[in-house]
C-alpha cells in the first residue's frame, strides 16, 4: 500500500494516479475521511482515558456526596471510553480496508492510457520473411504435432479447455528452458528457489493479487489457501514481517514454480494452442532493494530478460506499459513481446515491474540502516521465462519447411547437444 503520510500531504497526486489508472478517484476522499475519523476518535479516546485516570485518583480521596458524584461520572466515563474505543476501531478498520484497496502510485515516466497506449521502446531482431524463403509457416500447434511435442487434444480430454501435455522433445524443451534460465540467473547472482504453489491469504493479499486480479486466482476454500499465478507471490512473502539489514541488499531470488490462472474474462481469446493456459511453468526473478535503487534495478531486470531472449535468437520488442494496464502493485512495467509469425504480431512473453514500497508495506518488510533507522524497502519482479509462450516463439520462429525446428545455439547444451528438433515418424 502507499504511504498514508503522502496521501495526507499530497492527495492530488494520488487522485491523479487513480485517474490515470482508470480507477475510482473517490476512494482517495473516502480514505482521507476515514483517516480523519480514526485520528479524531483516537484523540478522543486518549482524552477520556486520561480523564478516567485522574478521576480514579480523586475517587480514592473523596467522601460523601462528592464521592457519589465522582462515581457517577466514572460510570459515564467508562461508557464514553468504550464508545470511543469502538469508534476508533471501526474507523481504523475502514481506513485500513480503503488503504489496501488503493493502487500504487504511478511512476510519472509511465505512459498514460489504456492497454493499447503503450510506448514501444525498442525492437530487437528482424522477423523472418517466410514468403521469400518459399514456404508458409506452420503454427505451434501443427509443429507440436509434427514433432510429437504438444498434445492439446488429450490435455482437454483429461483436464478441460486450456490444458495440454508436453511430450517427447516438448517436455525436454521445457526442462532445457528452465535450466537455461536458472543458469543465467545464478550466474548473475540470483539465489535459486523452488517455491510453494499454495499460499495463505496474507501472502496473496500482501502482493496485491486479491484486488483487481482476484478473478483469475484459484482459491481452495476448505484449506483457505490460494494457488499462485506466479512465484512472485511466495518470493515476496518470503521475508514477510521481517527487517533486513541494508548492507544485505539487494537480495535477488530466482523462483521456479508452476503457475495457475483461471483466465477469467478471456472467453474466445487464444483458444488454440498453449499461449493462454490454466497451468504453466515459469522462472521469476524477484528483488528486494532500497527505494533509491529501485529504478536502476528495474532496468537491470529488463536487461536480463533481453539477454535471455536475445540468446534464443528471437525477434522481439520492448514496450513501456500504459497506466491503465499496469496492475495494482506496479508503479511502472516493461513488457517484452516476441514476434509470432503465424499471428503476424508481437505477443507478450515476459514482463518486469517496479512495485516500489507498495508490496513491502502490505507485507511488513523493512530495511534497517545505520543508527538503527527502520523504513520500508522496495520490491521488483521480472519473468525470465514463461515456458509455454517461449516454446511457441521458438517453434514458430525457428521452423524449417519440412516441419523441423532449429535449436538456438545457446539452448543446445541444455538439450543434450541437439541442433535440430526432427519430425517424429
Amino acid at each position: 500500500m502507499i504511504d498514508l503520510r503522502l496521501l495526507r500531504e499530497d492527495p492530488d497526486r494520488v487522485r491523479a494516479s487513480q485517474r490515470a489508472r482508470g480507477e475510482d478517484v473517490d476512494l482517495v476522499d473516502a480514505l482521507l475521511s476515514a483517516d480523519e475519523r480514526r485520528r479524531a476518535s483516537g484523540s478522543r479516546f486518549d482524552e477520556l482515558r486520561n480523564e478516567q485516570k485522574v478521576l480514579g485518583k480523586q475517587v480514592a480521596k473523596a467522601q460523601g456526596e462528592e464521592k457519589a458524584a465522582l462515581l457517577q461520572r466514572t460510570k459515564e466515563l467508562a461508557a464514553a471510553v468504550k464508545a470511543a474505543d469502538a469508534e476508533q476501531t471501526e474507523a481504523k478498520e475502514e481506513a485500513d480496508r480503503l488503504l489496501r484497496a488503493l493502487a500504487n502510485l504511478i511512476d510519472p515516466a509511465a505512459p498514460v492510457g489504456g492497454e493499447e497506449d503503450f510506448v514501444t521502446l525498442e525492437e530487437i531482431g528482424t522477423p523472418r520473411d517466410f514468403a521469400a524463403e518459399g514456404f508458409e509457416p506452420k503454427d505451434h500447434v501443427e509443429l507440436g504435432q509434427i514433432l510429437g511435442a504438444i498434445d492439446t487434444e488429450r490435455g482437454a480430454k483429461v483436464a478441460g479447455a486450456r490444458s495440454y501435455y508436453l511430450t517427447g522433445v516438448g517436455a525436454l524443451l521445457e526442462l532445457a528452458l528452465v535450466n537455461m534460465a536458472m543458469a543465467q540467473a545464478t550466474e548473475a547472482g540470483f539465489i535459486p528457489m523452488i517455491t510453494p504453489a499454495l499460499v495463505r491469504p496474507a501472502a496473496m493479499d500482501g502482493t496485491g493479487f486479491l484486488g483487481q486480479a482476484s478473478e483469475n486466482v484459484y482459491h481452495l476454500p476448505e484449506e483457505d489457501r490460494y494457488l499462485v499465478g506466479t512465484s512472485e507471490v511466495p518470493l515476496a512473502a518470503y521475508h514477510m514481517d521481517e527487517i533486513i539489514d541494508a548492507d544485505k541488499l539487494p537480495l535477488r531470488y530466482a523462483g521456479y514454480s508452476s503457475c495457475f490462472r483461471r483466465e477469467a474474462g478471456t472467453y474466445g481469446k487464444d483458444t488454440r494452442g498453449i499461449i493462454r493456459v490454466h497451468q504453466f511453468e515459469k522462472v521469476e526473478m524477484f528483488v528486494y532493494t532500497t527505494p533509491e535503487d529501485a529504478e536502476a534495478e528495474h532496468r537491470r531486470l529488463l536487461q536480463w530478460e533481453k539477454d535471455f531472449l536475445t540468446a534464443l535468437e528471437l525477434p522481439y520488442r520492448v514496450i513501456d506499459v500504459a497506466s491503465g494496464d499496469l496492475g495494482a502493485s506496479a508503479a511502472r512495467k516493461f513488457d517484452i513481446e516476441a514476434w509470432i509469425p503465424t499471428q503476424g504480431k508481437y505477443r507478450e512473453v515476459t514482463s518486469t515491474s517496479n512495485t516500489t514500497e507498495y508490496q513491502a508495506r502490505r507485507l511488513s518488510i523493512r530495511l534497517r540502516e545505520e543508527g538503527n533507522k527502520v523504513r520500508p524497502l522496495a520490491t521488483l519482479n521480472g519473468t525470465l521465462v514463461a515456458v509455454p509462450r517461449v516454446i511457441v516463439a521458438i517453434l514458430e520462429n525457428h521452423q524449417q519447411a519440412d516441419g523441423s525446428v532449429v535449436v538456438p545455439e545457446a539452448l543446445r547444451p541444455f538439450l543434450g547437444g541437439r541442433t535440430v528438433l526432427e519430425p517424429v515418424k
